[in-house]
């Protein structure tokens, strides 16, 4: 019996290939993780200055997140999405995505991002006023940082119970809580933070009327964050010293912060803060007589503290109705306001809110002949005046501004040591190069030494040779005449090349080279590798562009370029060339039209021409932005045919204009970024020259351009 070995074999082969194929067919497909966690960098990224754009890309991480199964990535897409939510008064929508967002991150027992759950869960519902929610939230985020050692996350955890406790006119508290996180925010130089609790404690200062204080702490938080791009911060920070400025009665300088402000919360669409902004514009207008204008502010402020649930906002709205009213002797109508604010502010626990409200009832009840009330309100002014301005928290701030002062000095202390430790150590690099250095030096003058004295060598011997052969070469003379010339000629022709070569060609080459390097030495990702193609294929395609120009003007400079002068259709030529750039135009939404006679023949060389055309109207194209118009046209003028490419583009100065044919400007980058080489119309004239035509160029900054050459038509 014999074993059919072959079969075997076969089968040995067949079923492995068969189990892979079923395999692949039935597994599971891989997440592109890689895609949802650029979308929710980005929304984080946006948070701050865009946040409709930040809530985009939140959503398409949530839909990506879902479709693929992957938890971390529809976690935090809800954490940003529910951000964006509360920052928008969405607060029904901003719960159901936080409640989500936290269970998924418990599951994947990222503490981390649970912790940045509860402190924006707490920041929204400090938002609705809902204090013991929000010191839940913030105490399980606290409880989280110390257990992780996570510093920058604890001071700003501090930071937002303080928030907290002064929103319930615990103002001893709060100082208690922002200056536990200052020190740890100083400390580490964490300057955004920093920065924050710089202005909630000039909050406190303008809280107790120590205004000069507070003006001060504001200004240091503003100097932190100008230039951070964190507009919503400095949109804060112009409103506190709007109000400040309100208070000390500089009404002109605080419309002028104010505004500042309410560009910042229009821009952002930040509810609370147009809410905010339009009561102290309210109050500014009020207090310079122009009352019309300050009840529709104040108007506008408390609908939106009421549409979106700002307690706040509406308690200090109602309160400015009241301030308004009274400031006119209309007090049967600020009374109804004045009572709505008192209420709002004990259902706050805010003491500034109830201290207004307060004053406002006094003047109100004093205006309404009811005496024994406005007695009780006065009284009740005075102390919760008195609340905002007592001993203890003026103490504290005694004592936290002295220990801030030695932390401050401790870490620049701390700071110029690493420095110094920093220098010595560049300086011992810098003594190790130098000895290097020299050591390479003197290597490369022996080297020198060598080749000279070997070329002097071989030098003996040529002039040796020449002299023998002297006799020779004067008999030849005047034969080589002509080939001298022509070498010239051809030398100058090489160092021109040469010129232009080093010159343009170098820049995309080492770029490409560099990408190379980089993908050999897995120095960059995948992500990053396709962001840096495009660009890189951008400048290969202009230096392409620019060798096929190159290739054809250095054919031009031989002697039997005159052989193709022949007669040809201008309009035929031109046409091909505009249907060749028009996708390049549409791609700008750049309009290029022709207006040429069918009839018109010249009598050139086609392919010198064409590149010409190409050339103007690729830069016309470079130079255009959106809606801008190219138009091409030609004509005869006496025995020669004018062509012109004008365009609607930014133009050029004078001196610019003068330069451009010359070789003496360099390329400017393209209204989109375009690249280029500076040489090209260089070329077009040298080729319309030998062409027995002339080129020029007309242009306004601007304006646009219009270039023009002339061909002759016989």
């Amino acid at each position: 019996m014999r074993i059919n070995f072959l079969s075997t074999y076969k089968a040995l082969i067949l079923i492995p290939c068969l189990l892979f194929i079923i395999s692949i067919a039935y597994a599971k497909p891989v997440p592109d993780t890689a895609e949802i966690n650029k979308l929710n960098r980005l929304a984080s990224a946006k948070f701050v200055s865009n946040p409709d754009s930040a809530l985009g890309y939140g959503l398409q991480s949530i839909a990506l997140s879902q479709n693929q199964n992957y938890k971390r990535g529809l976690a935090e897409g809800l954490l940003q999405t529910a951000k964006v939510y509360y920052f928008k008064g969405r607060s029904a929508e901003a719960m159901v995505a936080f409640n989500k967002a936290i269970g998924l991150f418990n599951d994947l027992h990222d503490q981390k991002k649970l912790s940045e759950c509860y402190i924006q869960y707490g920041r929204m519902y400090n938002l609705l006023a809902k204090y013991k929610d929000a010191l839940f939230c913030f105490e399980k985020a606290l409880a989280i940082d110390k257990q992780t050692g996570d510093e920058k996350a604890l001071a700003d955890c501090y930071k937002n119970i303080g928030i907290v406790h002064f929103s319930e006119g615990q103002l001893s508290k709060a100082l208690d809580y922002y200056y536990n996180g200052l020190f740890i925010a100083v400390k580490n130089n964490y300057q955004l933070l920093t920065a924050e609790l710089y202005n909630n404690i000039g909050v406190i200062l303008q809280s107790m009327e120590v205004y000069p204080n507070a003006l001060d702490y504001y200004h240091k938080s503003l100097k932190i964050f100008e230039g951070t791009g964190n507009l919503h911060a400095v949109g804060t920070i112009d409103e506190n010293i709007g109000e400040v400025l309100l208070a000390q009665s500089k009404f002109d300088a605080a419309i002028d912060y104010l505004h500042q402000a309410n560009a910042v919360a229009k821009k952002q669409n930040d509810k609370d803060g147009l809410s905010s902004v339009y009561t102290d514009l309210g109050l500014c207008y009020a207090n310079k007589g122009q009352f019309q204008k300050s009840i529709r502010y104040l108007d506008t402020s408390l609908n939106i503290a009421v549409k979106y649930k700002i307690v706040y906002n509406q308690a200090y709205a109602m309160i400015g109705f009241a301030t308004v009213y009274n400031m006119q002797k209309q007090y049967q109508a600020a009374y109804g306001y004045a009572i709505k604010g008192q209420h709002l502010g004990v259902v706050l626990g805010n003491l500034s809110i109830r201290a207004t409200a307060a004053m406002q009832l006094n003047k109100t009840y004093a205006g309404l002949g009811r005496v024994a009330d406005a007695y009780r309100s006065l009284n009740d002014y005075i102390d919760l005046k008195n609340g905002l301005k007592n001993d203890e928290s003026i103490q504290k701030l005694t004592s936290y501004n002295y220990e801030l002062s030695f932390s401050v000095k401790q870490r620049l202390l701390a700071q110029q040591q690493h420095e110094k430790e920093v220098i010595y150590e560049q300086n011992l690099r810098n003594g190790r190069l130098r000895q290097w250095m020299f050591g390479i030096i003197i290597i490369a003058a022996v080297i020198i030494a060598f080749i000279y004295y070997f070329d002097r060598k071989k030098q003996r011997r040529v002039n040796r040779l020449l002299k023998i052969n002297n006799t020779v070469v004067l008999e030849q003379r005047n034969n080589l005449d002509q080939q001298t010339h022509k070498l010239n000629d051809l030398n100058i022709l090489k160092d021109r090349l040469i010129a232009i070569l080093a010159h343009d060609l170098r820049a995309p080459l080492s770029t490409l080279r560099g990408l190379f390097d980089l993908l050999q030495d897995d120095s960059i990702s995948h992500d990053q590798l396709l962001e840096m193609i495009p660009p890189v294929i951008k400048k290969l395609d202009y230096t392409s562009d620019f060798l096929d120009t190159l290739l054809f003007w250095i054919n031009s400079q031989m002697e039997n370029f005159d052989k193709a002068v022949k007669p040809f259709s201008l309009a035929e030529l031109m046409e091909k060339e505009i249907q060749n750039l028009n996708e390049q135009a549409s791609a700008k939404k750049i309009s290029l039209f022709a207006n040429i006679e069918s009839e018109i023949i010249a009598y050139a060389d086609p392919d010198s021409v064409r590149i010409v055309v190409r050339n103007l109207v690729s830069n016309a194209i470079k130079f255009c932005e959106e809606d801008d118009i190219i138009e091409l046209s030609a004509y005869e003028k006496g025995d020669n045919i004018l062509i012109r490419v004008k365009d609607t583009g930014i133009g050029m100065t004078v001196e610019q204009s003068e330069k451009i044919f010359k070789g003496k400007m360099q390329s400017k980058i393209g209204t989109h970024n375009e690249s280029g080489t500076g040489m090209g119309l260089l070329f077009c004239k040298d080729l319309i020259e030998k062409c027995n035509g002339t080129i020029w160029v007309k242009s306004k900054q601007g304006v646009g351009s219009e270039f023009s050459f002339t061909i002759p038509k016989n």
